[in-house]
């Protein structure tokens, strides 16, 4: 795309800020409290004003840490009005990461919530040069220290655009820039969406954090272009069914995650009669959640496929589909739209696949240009176009919508000065697909480090989607059996675990029976967990070794912490540590 047609999408995407900021009457709804539009163009005005006064040049790059909240909402206005280049942040995470982030920005300002401004995150902005822009309900100003704003940006030059944190689809997470031609583009696309639509429509739902492409997709198909919308601050089942209750929308959507909760907190089948189809993306989804509640609800469970990387969705099912090639296309994530291909290469040759061999997915999104974009999910295009998702070929965890590298979460571990060796898996979790877990061999087993301290150092250092949490069992055992793995074996290891949520919606993951009394012939060479097949750990202890090894089903990859091959000496104490599944907020 030329320089002359960016500059002129960032023109018109500002125009259609400032257009919006005009408006009149009631804007956001938030916790059953309506923001009107003056109250929007209050707090837009004072973070224009504070950088302004803070000396922020108009061209310089930004950082947003937005959170699910009508200021929130209203900072992105002005932001994108005035053509900046921002660098979005996730807000959920320790002030000390957050602060780690910041430092390796080049951005002259960090626009956020008030009540994120911890002392970590201003010593940080102190310490680079960077202004504070804190967002309250009526306004925004600069905090902290005044340091001098950063004479010389690399970033001055570049072309207007969102810079989104991917969720590991193509490797390792980074960030994305997201044009102001793809954010044109998503708004254009809901005019024509509202222009073929007949009679009154029911205020958009926002649900998604709007720091993620899924946010930034909804917020720009509704809120950008004027519309008034309902906001949660994350996803809840008791807010979702009042609004589809109250305005009674023709189809529903939200995570996966969402499936079970609505299950769960079994929300009676005639408040959800309005619905003929319940979209969802982002993340995995539980083939026996979708036909339990296609089962118990009637709706049909429509998914889709996208990433960061593409600019939003690529691929769709649509009720016209599922109606036209029936229930067996239920389970995929649809067919290509607008202008995508899809295409599939086999792992083993570098070969295309044919129909129905399993392989890398590789993507065209026309919103990002004409490349293939190479991913790290495995996939299957049937002979009909019709694509479906096999996991991970670089044994990501996929916690809900974010892609965690395990190898990341162990470096973190590593550092802590108690840990001697740690090997970070996925442990099946029936609303977010997985979430991390890690096995950690304490330097001294007579002394191991509290849950509390290593999530507390994880958190340190890591966004709150990463932290292996809460639920610890210390055990000794002995590693007698020394046959190859099975996926038999993996299964009865984790069928001695079972995974509960607390009052307070805290995952915890608890022995069913204690390591000890499990046999040693069940557990094979030791704790056989799913896993990539990367080497993770090298255990020191009593010449204590470690293996990794595929299952002999190759149905999944295992990781095997092990005695050594020439005794039955114990590796010292295992603790099996768990995130945190507060709920689909972060999904």
């Amino acid at each position: 795309m030329t320089m002359a047609r960016t500059a002129t999408n960032a023109e018109d995407l500002a125009a259609l800020c400032r257009q919006t900021l005009a408006q009149d009457g009631p804007a956001v709804r938030f916790e059953g409290h309506w923001t009107r539009w003056a109250q929007i163009r209050a707090v837009a005005s004072g973070v224009e004003a504070a950088l302004d006064a803070a000396g922020v040049p108009p061209g310089a790059p930004v950082a947003f840490a937005p959170r699910n909240s009508p200021a929130s909402l209203a900072a992105f206005l002005p932001l994108l009005a005035q053509q900046r280049r921002v660098r979005m942040l996730y807000p959920f995470q320790s002030p000390e990461a957050l602060a780690a982030q910041i430092a390796g920005c080049e951005v002259a300002a960090l626009v956020m919530e008030r009540g994120d401004f911890a002392p970590a995150v201003l010593r940080a902005l102190a310490a680079a040069g960077i202004v504070g822009i804190a967002l309250d309900p009526g306004g925004a100003a600069a905090v902290g220290a005044r340091a001098e704003v950063r004479a010389a940006l690399p970033c001055e030059l570049r072309a207007p655009a969102l810079e989104i944190l991917t969720s590991g689809t193509t490797g390792p997470p980074k960030p994305f820039a997201i044009g102001y031609d793809v954010v044109l583009g998503y708004v254009r696309q809901a005019k024509a969406l509202a222009d073929a639509r007949t009679g009154p429509a029911a205020p958009p739902l926002l649900c998604f954090p709007l720091s993620n492409i899924s946010g930034l997709y909804s917020l720009a198909m509704s809120f950008l272009r004027g519309e008034r919308v309902i906001l949660l601050e994350r996803f809840s089942v008791a807010a979702w069914r009042d609004y589809v209750v109250e305005f009674r929308p023709p189809a529903g959507g939200g995570p996966p995650a969402a499936l079970a909760m609505i299950l769960e907190a079994q929300v009676p089948r005639e408040d959800l009669a309005s619905l003929a189809s319940f979209s969802t993306g982002a993340a995995p989804l539980d083939p026996d959640v979708r036909a339990r509640f296609e089962a118990t609800y009637g709706i049909p469970v429509l998914q889709t496929y996208g990433a960061t990387e593409f600019g939003g969705p690529v691929t769709a099912l649509s009720l016209d589909l599922l109606r036209t090639y029936g229930a067996d296309k239920a389970a995929s994530v649809g067919r290509p739209f607008g202008g995508a291909k899809i295409r599939i290469r086999r792992e083993e040759d570098g070969a295309l696949a044919d129909a129905g061999e399993v392989g890398r997915v590789e993507v065209i999104s026309p919103r990002m240009g004409p490349e293939w974009i190479v991913t790290s999910d495995l996939g299957l295009l049937d002979a009909d176009g019709f694509l479906s998702l096999h996991g991970r070929a670089d044994g990501a965890i996929q916690r809900g919508g974010f892609k965690i590298v395990p190898e990341r979460v162990e470096q973190v571990l590593l550092a802590h000065p108690d840990v001697a060796e740690v090997a970070v898996v996925g442990v099946p979790d029936a609303r977010l697909h997985e979430v991390p877990g890690a096995l950690v061999v304490p330097r001294d087993p007579e002394s191991p480090p509290e849950v509390r301290v290593l999530d507390a150092h994880v958190r340190a250092h890591l966004p709150a989607t990463h932290v292996p949490r809460a639920g610890v069992s210390p055990a000794h055992f002995r590693a007698r059996s020394r046959s190859r793995p099975t996926g038999a074996r993996c299964a009865r290891f984790w069928s001695g675990m079972r995974y509960r949520r607390t009052d307070k919606g805290q995952g915890a993951l608890a022995l069913a029976r204690p390591i000890a009394t499990i046999p040693a012939k069940e557990m094979g060479a030791g704790a056989w967990l799913r896993r990539r097949s990367t080497p993770a750990i090298s255990t020191s202890t009593s010449g204590n070794r470690s293996r990794v090894r595929n299952c002999a089903s190759r149905s999944r990859r295992t990781t095997s912490v092990a005695g050594c091959t020439r005794c039955t000496t114990p590796i010292a104490c295992i603790m099996i540590l768990t995130s945190r599944a507060r709920d689909a907020g972060a999904a």
